[in-house]
């Protein structure tokens, strides 16, 4: 499982590194490349806030679940 991870975060990390070559390799104005740069980093941001908090709200689940008294068969 770790090494899965590991892999995927490379991954993830691997393409956004690629897509920040590629866009500032692009042939647009400085302009116009600024404001997408900021419209894709506040896009990024935003999801990144929100699995955050999916994630959050996951683990507080579980957590209470594990907190919760077991009620026995009888």
């Amino acid at each position: 499982m770790n090494r899965a991870l590991n892999f995927l975060l490379g991954a993830a990390i691997g393409g956004f590194i690629g897509a920040t070559v590629a866009i500032l390799l692009a042939p647009t104005s400085g302009e116009d490349l600024r404001s997408e740069i900021v419209m894709r980093k506040d896009r990024i941001s935003s999801e990144v806030a929100q699995a955050a908090a999916d994630r959050r709200a996951e683990l507080e689940r579980q957590l209470a679940a594990l907190r919760a008294p077991k009620q026995s068969d009888q």
